[in-house]
């Protein structure tokens, strides 16, 4: 089968974020039985070895660069132009922002000439390529991460929007973006149950799949041993929103706390670009902002516990199932488990809830304490990792999701 795969994002390597891990690894999966044609664009910061790896994974590699306005006078006139599209016609301005014409005329001719069987648009922003009309002649997929929708009524609700103006604004063109680019659709892909349930309140009549992110076991072997200590870590792409405000509200609300009981407690935010008001952070007694390193996994296998303390981000979490493959005990709000049974009835232990500071406070200092409860939480979210999140098992569910017709 001939496969188009749409990713404005370059998804490689798979180490720059949430978006290009589940890319990579789902183009990987495919190009093992299929033919892949993978369209992409290329950042700044994109180096030319990593494009010739990349080149080797898929059957054609199409690059293009991503647009970029010169000028201070050109940057705002073009959000001006993108904010009246987004009120009129209903595509929001962070997709128009990648939008490449380019790009577009080399997907129209490629479906035109019938070089695919289908076509993939790998997370939403990529809708934009996939004219209404494909679906009459191929199979037409969206790989949705997480509902647009639903994460920006979610940062309203809990109060961590950045701009709440325009997010109240936006919040109904959101709903009527969602419910319009999905109809031009064979199938839909989700993340998790949670954004199916959204998914089929626009669309009831769609086939719409749930397909969990997966670890890839190699890069995050389980620990051999439990480093014990007071180490915290966070991991995770600093300059996203979501990530920003779960690490600001941990140092600020919950940190101190701890400390309080265990003076050496140190916590460690290691991922990508951080942010400012992220760096600001290491001002703070016991953290250390690493940003980009060259292996996560050391820092996980160095850490007591792992907090995932999201506030808001819809879908499964990369950084959550990658903490759970390391070894590392858990300790995550309802949004940082999104998608995983980690308690409850008949279900073994996987990782400790905490939504309140008083309760992330209770649940690191249990672990702390309890050198069993840690073996315990290590062993078994290994477990569920291995059967349930390896990418092979969700590369096999996309794989099924492609070739139906």
């Amino acid at each position: 089968m001939n496969i188009l795969m749409l990713s404005s994002t370059f998804p490689y390597p798979p180490t720059r974020g949430g978006t290009q891990v589940r890319t990579f690894h789902l183009l990987k999966y495919l190009s093992q039985s299929h033919a892949v044609t993978l369209v992409t664009q290329r950042e700044p910061d994109v180096t030319q070895t990593e494009i010739v790896e990349l080149r080797d994974c898929v059957d054609n590699l199409v690059l293009f660069n991503r647009p970029q306005d010169t000028s201070t006078s050109g940057r705002i006139l073009k959000k001006i132009q993108r904010l009246y599209s987004f009120i009129q016609q209903g595509t929001p301005p962070n997709v128009l922002n990648r939008y490449s014409a380019e790009m577009q005329t080399w997907v129209d001719n490629f479906v035109q000439a019938g070089k695919c069987d289908v076509i993939t648009s790998e997370h939403s922003v990529n809708e934009i390529y996939v004219r209404s009309h494909f679906q009459k002649h191929l199979r037409t997929v969206v790989n949705i991460h997480s509902s647009v929708y639903a994460t920006c009524r979610n940062q309203l609700k809990t109060g961590i929007s950045e701009k709440k103006f325009r997010d109240r604004l936006y919040l109904p063109l959101l709903r009527r973006y969602e419910q319009r680019y999905c109809s031009k659709f064979s199938a839909i892909v989700v993340t998790t149950e949670e954004d199916k349930v959204q998914m089929q309140e626009f669309h009831p009549n769609s086939e719409i799949k749930v397909i969990s992110n997966g670890v890839d076991l190699v890069s995050f072997p389980n620990r051999t041993h439990d480093p014990s200590g007071h180490r915290i870590i966070f991991i995770g792409a600093m300059d996203n929103l979501a990530n920003i405000d779960a690490v600001c509200f941990f140092s600020n609300e919950v940190l101190s706390e701890i400390q309080k009981l265990y003076p050496d407690t140190t916590f460690d935010i290691v991922g990508s670009r951080p942010a400012p008001e992220v760096l600001v952070l290491q001002e703070k007694p016991g953290i250390t902002v690493t940003g980009r390193v060259p292996s996560m996994v050391d820092y996980l296998h160095k850490a007591t516990v792992c907090v995932v303390p999201m506030r808001t981000g819809f879908g499964i979490k990369n950084k959550t199932l990658e903490a759970m493959a390391a070894g590392v005990p858990v300790v995550a709000s309802d949004r940082g488990l999104e998608g995983l049974a980690v308690d409850g009835v008949n279900i073994p232990l996987l990782a400790l809830r905490a939504n309140q500071p008083t309760e992330y406070v209770t649940a690191i200092c249990q672990l702390f304490e309890n050198s069993q409860l840690r073996t315990q939480l290590s062993r078994n979210a290994r477990q569920l990792v291995e059967t349930e999140f390896t990418w092979d098992r969700a590369g096999k569910r996309y794989e099924e999701v492609l070739t139906r017709y």
